[in-house]
């Protein structure tokens, strides 16, 4: 099938800049491509056409909540570019994916996987909670790029996936900390094997999908687990047995070698579902969700500092009511009532 055309076209560039510029269009670089629009895509159309066209440099920078993490931010240019290739490949892998696969696909996240998770804790008596180390920092390129091209038929797609994928080469390398898997043996080159995407871009949470989706295909036909989540690298798997459960944590530590990902094996212990699951910033029960004590807390900060900031003229009414209004439509996926009013009466009294 020849992709290239449709993602190198002036239509789906024009697109592409308007999902790019959604929440960023008074960013410098936004605004700076927005004032020579027509010059700007017309210039990056004939780059894309030739396959001229090369990935910038990225900006680094660290966040520390919801846990350290290391952004790197692609320049506004290349996230249009990344908005192109990703409209035209989302819907072919959109068809293999699973359903209880919930990060970053329309129609899924947060809240939907925190459902999916309450209804199996329903169904269900265990349940084995497993996240991967170092995840992002981990991916290697050449399987990533092996996965891609065995859908991805079109060449100069795959090109282009390849460059962006070769750009985050070195981005997380002091993110990670060197393993050796047992296809290394003998092989001294493994350790400088390619690997990582920069955390912050489209491609890479499209492609961490892309790379996920091969196990999520090993435990729903090989492991045959009939109560499943994931989102990103967290995932749970349900039983009603913890022998069941202790095989299937066996079996998925030696698949994850083959993507050579390693499992967080100490966290990954069965458990019974009513001692509740923290997932996704909360703490979930069968019959209730509770936030997280650390997630209420820096939220109860946040609102704070909108607060101080309106009272003080530094933002506006409506952007600080709209904060207000994400929050609680976040947290009211639990039972949170208190918490909500405690919160609104200590910031009143502040």
């Amino acid at each position: 099938m020849v992709l290239y055309p449709r993602i190198a076209s002036f239509d789906t560039l024009y697109w592409a800049w308007r999902k790019a510029r959604r929440g960023k269009r008074y960013t410098p670089t936004a605004a700076h491509f927005e004032r020579s629009l027509d010059s700007e895509l017309l210039s990056l159309h004939d780059e894309m056409r030739d396959e001229s066209w090369q990935p910038g440099g990225f900006r680094s920078f660290t966040v520390h909540e919801p846990k350290r993490r290391r952004i790197s931010a692609a320049p506004f240019r290349d996230r249009v570019v990344h908005h192109a290739l990703i409209s035209v490949i989302e819907p072919i892998y959109e068809r293999k994916f699973i359903h209880d696969s919930y990060a970053n696909r329309v129609g899924k996240g947060t809240h939907a996987a925190l459902d999916r998770c309450t209804t199996h804790m329903r169904r269900f008596r265990y349940v084995l909670q497993c996240d991967v180390q170092q995840f992002f920092p981990a991916i290697d390129h050449a399987i990533l790029k092996t996965i891609l091209s065995s859908t991805i038929t079109c060449a100069a797609t795959m090109r282009l996936c390849e460059k962006i994928i070769d750009s985050g080469k070195d981005v997380l390398t002091s993110e990670y900390d060197t393993r050796w898997f047992p296809q290394d043996a003998g092989d001294l080159f493994a350790v400088i094997r390619p690997r990582g995407l920069p955390i912050g871009n489209l491609t890479s949470q499209f492609w961490a999908n892309v790379y996920m989706n091969q196990l999520d295909q090993f435990v729903r036909h090989r492991l045959r687990c009939g109560g499943y989540v994931r989102y990103v690298d967290d995932f749970l798997l349900f039983a009603d047995d913890k022998p069941t459960l202790h095989r299937w944590r066996r079996e998925i530590i030696d698949y994850l070698t083959e993507l050579r990902l390693t499992l967080h094996e100490n966290r990954a212990q069965p458990t019974p579902v009513a001692h509740g699951i923290p997932f996704l910033g909360f703490n979930v029960f069968p019959t209730h969700r509770r936030l997280k004590r650390e997630k209420g807390i820096a939220c109860r900060r946040h609102l704070k500092t909108l607060w101080h900031a309106y009272r003080a003229g530094d933002i506006t009414r409506e952007r600080g009511r709209a904060s207000v209004m994400a929050w609680l439509g976040h947290v009211r996926h639990g039972d949170t009532w208190g918490l909500q009013r405690a919160t609104f009466r200590e910031i009143a009294q502040s």
